[in-house]
């Protein structure tokens, strides 16, 4: 059984120093860490609260996934949409595929579920077929809205030290792509689900 919300903030602080700050070094020991070390701290560990704060679209809160429907779509069929984000960022490519109906992963019925690991293997084909992207990086957290979202980031070829985990902090931290080359690598992406999927290419 894992442990509870307490047992785990103790364990942690059993890892802290005097400040109460846990250490850098298994994170940036990673040849991929974005930043350099010296004067970096890591911020307290807060305490647990329990019950958490409902998540947007949880509770009878509003759900924004649900109210965005026809708002970005470069992709849909019957069941679900895949969006771009109204302004660029810095990956080549950053898209969201989501069920049109309100689900969260771990109540999507089973026939959506089958649907949805077919979408993740077609869509990340169709990014991985742009050229100049060496990868697909497929990303669910799911903390801040209870509408199912998934990422899709395309790591643009050749720039080894953007792969991993950190690459969704390089997307925040490089410069926008700009939008007419991000519109464009949309459609093509698009385009290539429609073929091997099915479905529609959407204006967004």
């Amino acid at each position: 059984m894992p442990l509870t919300p307490n047992e785990f903030y103790t364990n942690a602080l059993n890892a802290t120093d005097a400040d109460g700050r846990l250490p850098l070094s298994r994170l940036t020991g990673w040849e991929i860490f974005p930043f350099e070390a010296d004067g970096l701290r890591v911020v307290p560990l807060e305490k647990p609260v329990i019950p958490e704060q409902s998540r947007r679209g949880e509770n009878g809160s509003p759900c924004d996934s649900c109210a965005s429907i026809g708002r970005g779509e470069i992709w849909q069929d019957d069941r679900w949409r895949l969006i771009t984000f109204s302004e660029p960022s810095g990956a080549p490519l950053v898209m969201m595929l989501l069920p049109k109906d309100h689900y969260d992963l771990t109540d999507l019925p089973d026939d959506l579920a089958a649907e949805f690991g077919r979408l993740i293997v077609h869509t990340a084909r169709a990014i991985e077929s742009l050229p100049n992207v060496a990868r697909a990086h497929v990303s669910r957290w799911g903390d801040g809205g209870a509408h199912l979202h998934v990422f899709f980031f395309a790591r643009p070829e050749g720039f080894a030290q953007l792969r991993g985990t950190c690459f969704a902090i390089w997307d925040d931290l490089l410069p926008p792509t700009p939008r007419d080359v991000r519109d464009n690598d949309a459609l093509h992406v698009a385009q290539v689900l429609v073929t091997s999927y099915g479905g529609r290419a959407t204006s967004p």
